[in-house]
Parts: structure tokens; C-alpha cells; sequence
């Protein structure tokens, strides 16, 4: 491309005639094409085949075997795809947005994918460019997320919570109907952190579609956990916006909305396997009735009268033990545990640790649920996991139309998500109020210390920190009593049904002092 003079026409979106790699000044052109952009509205787009440099940014690395291989091909074509190009790109502009990917090329074998970028950028500002950060889910963890709905119950955080105007909240992201719901309750900012990249990438496509689409596709995607219609959504609509991990992660899922949302992910599998064993053993009508029970007294009756509970209650003890001892080895082995519902071994001692079977932990839990609450009506959680979806009066906040709506018009705008540990996240600003969920049962004695320390250094005055805890009362409360809080337990399960969710034992509050 010859060196033009700085046109007196501005454009918003200017294109290069090629692709940067077959221009042999690719410097002047870049300088041509830049020269035309408007300076306060103009974005330069560039797509082309690409290898990195030795040392590159970490969603752009390759390896040397792939840099040498790339390039030697394309060289045969007198074709430089060289990481320079680039290079001068972030020099020249600002760059707004990238994507880097693979993708097959012609007269190439399939199973080798030729790496290739997407990039937007627009003139120079006193803007940061900023680069995404290359994470990975911790050792241990399955290749996708666990939950795909929170676990904690807003309604009973609310209060406890009081969120103002001006709060800064961290949470953990779980499922990130929590995150959301904190979202709503108005507070400037809110700081939802998972070591999980993939719960990251559903909180970002949650907030993504909300932002993009309308009601009833939301509804669709996250109310019934399918939409016949997502890959074109998702093409046209989401994927664009999307950070670089996150698309990385939903390209390759987009049948889990064919298949069914709330049946994908670790706790997604318990769920499609505990339904298939409720019909297994004759109890899926009865599971339909209990869902469906008009009144709690029904659905109470419903319970009472399933085969299971009644041999449970009236069987001798020598045979009921028997059983719940086979479906205790079942459902409740650390392989169960851990990847289906998300529950470590640390968490499972603190049960035992009270003297309480994990079986009986789990009925206890159940019992208190069907007894305490309308499943129909006021139990989205339960209601979700026998049915694999919401009902439209029966769901999260932030699938209403007053929620979905409040969001859509700025509420979301607080929203920052971040895919890291929470103690480096925790140190990193100061907060009003924590969410810490269970995950502090998680921890050994001094990692719960050093949390505990970082809460009374990053907490500010009159802050408030919640979690609940499997056990009644959690080693590491007095830890955090003792880092400047005045802690008190909400509730325990000694007192009855906790909250819709009823799966732990205790819930605290500490506030700063």
C-alpha cells in the first residue's frame, strides 16, 4: 500500500485491502489505515494468521514447536505471519478487544489447527491497554464447573447483609445468582472471585445476556435451561463480548442448552442421576406430586407417604441401617462428594467431627426442607434440582422481569468479575461487606488464619463478613473474632429449618469493630 496523506475524511471503521501478513511494508499500511481513523469514535479491526513472539502475552503464546512449524509453512508462500505485525498494532493504536484462536486452513490435515487474532483497536489514549490474564482451574478440579446455581439463600442474607449504596462487596461466584441478587440490592460495587474459570464463565454469560438480549431469551437460556436457538445467539450476540478464557470454555459447550443447563457440571450430573434413581426405585410420580403440592400441608403428606421415607420409618433398624449404608456408599464417597456436589473432605470431617453420619446429615437436611417450605412456590433451589428448571414464579431474582429489568438498565454496571484465589482478591481493596459462603471449611487451620487476618485488615469499620459452616461451630470463628470482630451465629440446625437451602449448620455474622 503506498503512504497516503492524512485524509480530511475520517472514518469510524477503515479496513485494510489484505491481510497484514502478505503487505510487505505492513508498517506503512498500518500507518494508512490508522491515519483514517476518527480519533474519538474510529475502531481499526485486523484479522490474520499469527505466531507469537518468544515472550508474549499468555493468551497469545505458543510454543516454540508450533512458532517454528507455522511459520515455515506460511514461508513457503511467501507469507511472514510473524509476531512484529502485532507488535507494532499495540504500538500504533489502542487496542479495545482481541481474540485469539484456531481453526482449520485448506490442503492442511484437520487435526492441525492454524492459530489466527481477531483485533480492535482505535486511537491513542491516556487509557491502561489492558491484557487478559491466561488462568486455569486448580489440580483437582473437573474440566467444567460444578455449580450451576448458588447454594447460599439471599433472602436470609439480606437482612443480615443491609446493603447500602456506597457497601464495596466481595462474594464468592458459585453459581452467580448470589453475585447477581447483590447486583440488585444496589451496592456500588461487587467483587465476585472463583478459582474455577469455568464458574467465571457462567457468571459472564449470564451478565453478558442480560445485557445483550431480551427477556425471553434470557428466560430461555437460564429460566429453562434450553434455547433452541443458541448457537445463532450465541454467534451474532454473545460470543463477540465475551473475554477470551470464557469463549474458550462455551464454544465447545453450546449443547449444554439442547441439553439442559441444570443437568450440565458436577452438581448437574448428581441431579440427571438422582433423578434416573427416584424413577429407578418407583419414586418419580411421587417426586412429581411433591413439586406440584398446592399447599405445604399437601406436600408434607405427599412426603409422609413415599415408600422410602415410611420404610426408613417404620423397617427394622438392623435393615434401614443396612440400606442407608448402601446408598450412603453411593452417593456419599469422596469421588460423589467432591465433584458432584462440590464438597471436600475437609468439610465432610467437620460433619463427623459433630458426631453426625453424612447420610444423616443429608436427611436432615431433605426432611427440614419438604417440612419448612413450598417447593412449588417459595423453593427454587429443590425445585430446580427435581424438575431441571425454574418455574417464572419460583426462581432467582435475577430471572424476573423486575430484576432482569433492573439489571438491564445499570444495576450490572457494578458487577466486576474475577477468576483467581479469594485471599490475593481479598487483599487487594478494602470492603464493606464479605461473603465468604463455606468456603473457609475448606481450609487447613492456618490457611483459615491467614483469611482471618486479611478480613481485619481489608474489612472496614462496621463492615460485615457472613458464611455458613457444616459444622455447628466452625474451629476458625474464634480466629476471626480475635482479627477485630464481633461475631455472633445467626442460626444453627439445632433451631430447625435454617433457609430454603437448610444444607449447613450453622450461619454467622461477624461485624468489624
Amino acid at each position: 500500500m503506498p503512504r497516503v496523506p492524512t485524509p480530511r475524511i475520517k472514518a469510524l471503521i477503515p479496513s485494510l485491502p489484505q491481510p497484514t501478513t502478505v503487505i510487505p511494508d505492513f508498517l506503512a499500511a498500518i500507518d494508512a489505515a490508522a491515519s483514517y481513523l476518527d480519533p474519538s469514535i474510529g475502531i481499526l479491526g485486523v484479522t490474520d494468521f499469527y505466531v507469537s513472539s518468544k515472550f508474549d502475552f499468555p493468551l497469545r503464546q505458543l510454543s516454540w514447536v508450533r512458532r517454528f512449524f507455522w511459520r515455515s509453512v506460511f514461508d513457503t508462500d511467501n507469507i511472514d505471519i510473524g509476531p512484529e505485525r502485532r507488535h507494532y498494532l499495540d504500538h500504533k493504536l489502542c487496542r479495545v478487544w482481541e481474540r485469539n484462536g484456531e481453526g482449520t486452513i485448506p490442503y492442511v490435515p484437520a487435526p492441525l489447527r492454524c492459530p489466527f487474532y481477531v483485533w480492535l483497536g482505535r486511537a491513542p489514549t491516556l487509557a491502561a491497554q489492558l491484557v487478559e490474564p491466561k488462568v486455569e482451574a486448580p489440580p483437582c478440579f473437573p474440566p467444567t464447573f460444578l455449580y450451576t446455581q448458588s447454594w447460599e439463600d439471599p433472602a436470609v442474607d439480606e437482612p443480615i447483609l443491609d446493603i447500602q449504596p456506597d457497601d464495596v462487596c466481595l462474594t464468592l461466584t458459585s453459581g452467580g445468582c448470589n453475585t447477581l441478587h447483590l447486583c440488585l440490592a444496589g451496592a456500588a460495587q461487587v467483587h465476585s472471585v472463583d478459582c474455577n474459570p469455568a464458574q467465571s464463565a457462567l457468571l459472564e454469560l449470564k451478565a453478558l445476556a442480560i445485557r445483550r438480549l431480551g427477556y425471553d431469551d434470557v428466560w430461555s437460556l437460564f429460566g429453562e435451561g434450553r434455547h433452541a436457538d443458541f448457537p445463532r445467539l450465541y454467534e451474532r450476540e454473545l460470543s463477540p463480548f465475551l473475554t477470551q478464557t470464557s469463549h474458550a470454555f462455551w464454544r465447545d459447550r453450546l449443547h449444554y442448552f439442547r441439553q439442559g443447563l441444570y443437568y450440565q457440571g458436577g452438581m448437574g450430573a448428581v441431579v440427571w442421576m438422582a433423578q434416573w434413581l427416584f424413577w429407578a426405585l418407583g419414586l418419580g410420580g411421587g417426586m412429581k406430586r411433591l413439586v406440584s403440592a398446592p399447599t405445604l400441608e399437601d406436600q408434607v403428606k405427599v412426603w409422609e407417604g413415599l415408600w422410602v421415607v415410611r420404610f426408613l420409618v417404620y423397617a427394622p433398624v438392623w435393615l434401614s441401617s443396612l440400606f442407608v449404608q448402601f446408598f450412603a456408599a453411593l452417593l456419599f464417597n469422596r469421588v460423589t462428594l467432591w465433584f458432584g456436589a462440590g464438597i471436600p473432605c475437609k468439610q465432610a470431617a467437620l460433619i463427623r467431627k459433630d458426631g453426625v453420619r453424612l447420610s444423616t446429615y443429608a436427611a436432615r437436611v431433605f426432611d427440614g426442607v419438604v417440612r419448612g417450605y413450598s417447593l412449588r412456590d417459595d423453593n427454587c433451589f429443590y425445585y430446580n434440582c427435581l424438575t431441571g428448571r425454574y418455574a417464572r414464579n419460583n426462581c432467582p431474582a435475577y430471572l424476573t422481569p423486575h430484576g432482569f429489568a433492573n439489571l438491564k438498565q445499570g444495576a450490572l454496571d457494578s458487577l466486576q468479575i474475577h477468576t483467581g484465589f479469594f485471599l490475593p482478591t481479598l487483599n487487594k481493596r478494602k470492603y464493606s461487606k464479605v461473603i465468604l459462603m463455606d468456603h473457609v471449611d475448606w481450609l487447613s487451620l492456618p490457611q483459615a488464619e491467614e483469611v482471618a487476618a486479611a478480613l481485619g485488615r481489608q474489612v472496614v469499620k462496621g463492615g460485615k463478613v457472613i458464611w455458613r459452616s457444616a459444622a455447628l461451630s466452625p474451629p476458625y470463628a474464634p480466629l476471626i473474632a480475635k482479627a477485630g470482630f464481633k461475631v455472633k451465629r445467626v442460626s444453627s440446625i439445632e433451631e430447625g429449618c435454617m433457609d430454603r437451602v437448610n444444607m449447613y449448620s450453622s450461619f454467622y455474622v461477624a461485624e468489624k469493630l
